[in-house]
């Protein structure tokens, strides 16, 4: 049978759902049901929550799997009423904090994804507007002001990668797709001269062929653009280039946009201008 875990959390539930799906994530065999339950905020909210908890006890026939980052004592107490199997990540973790550090947590809710420094959060923003205004290729004479700059085939990844890059690190990411007009007469895939010049900024993604098949396929069905030949070629002549270029690259079929960009970071050292949240 399947078992059901809450995230719950008095704030966004972010961090509680982070934390939560990547140590569920450990367990393949075990089919779960993942709720995220945020801004709990309230007894009224709380004694709702634990209804809902107890009646999805009864339905699954197991207890439920409880992840909490309340910080408001008397809602937490509410929930631990609760029928489940319960991770308090906030009393695990600070309580053993306060003493090493000989001083008293804050407990304010929703620290962690606030807003906070206004130059955090301005960077943030131009970051994001950095990386629109740049994706494929849209602004090339502002390449000069990128931190990286990201080339590779037409749906490959470039884009979401980007904004990732952006919005969780404030990296100046610009995108460039590398198409049949970046090549010479004999059809040889080159350097674009726009890219040349800032060529330490350079970094390629991958793909299979055939997952780049299925992507444009639900794109442009049947067309030369989806076929396996044309991925085939593009895939082969673009990694060709990086080995030639001795450009940086990693292949994306497998990898998660966040996996993508920390692997990126940790082969570049690139600097983060904020930490992720």
């Amino acid at each position: 049978m399947p078992r059901t875990a809450f995230f719950i959390s008095d704030g966004t539930g972010i961090t509680a759902e982070s934390l939560g799906r990547s140590l569920l994530a450990q367990f393949e065999d075990v089919e779960i049901r993942m709720l995220t339950k945020p801004y709990i905020d309230t007894l009224d909210k709380a004694h709702s929550l634990v209804e809902i908890i107890e009646a999805t006890a009864v339905r699954d026939g197991e207890q439920p799997i409880i992840i909490d980052t309340i910080v408001d004592e008397a809602v937490r107490a509410v929930i631990r009423e609760a029928i489940g199997f319960k991770v308090d990540i906030f009393s695990t973790f600070l309580k053993p904090l306060e003493e090493e550090l000989g001083t008293h947590s804050s407990y304010s809710v929703g620290r962690t994804h606030s807003i906070g420094r206004d130059d955090v959060y301005m960077d943030r923003i131009h970051s994001v507007h950095f990386a629109l205004d740049n994706d494929d290729g849209a602004r090339t004479h502002q390449y000069d002001k990128a931190d990286i700059i990201l080339i590779g085939v037409s749906r490959c990844g470039k884009t979401p990668t980007s904004l990732y890059l952006a919005l969780q690190f404030g990296i100046r990411a610009a995108n460039y797709p590398l198409t049949e007009d970046d090549q010479d007469e004999d059809g040889t895939l080159k350097l674009p001269r726009v890219l040349a010049q800032h060529r330490h900024k350079l970094f390629g993604l991958t793909i299979d062929p055939r997952r780049l098949a299925a992507i444009r396929h639900e794109r442009r069905p049947n067309s030369r653009y989806s076929s396996m030949d044309q991925c085939m070629q593009e895939v082969q002549q673009a990694e060709a280039l990086y080995r030639q270029m001795h450009i940086p690259f990693i292949d994306t079929t497998r990898f998660s946009v966040e996996e993508i960009s920390t692997r990126m970071i940790a082969e570049t050292g690139l600097h983060r201008r904020f930490s992720p949240r």
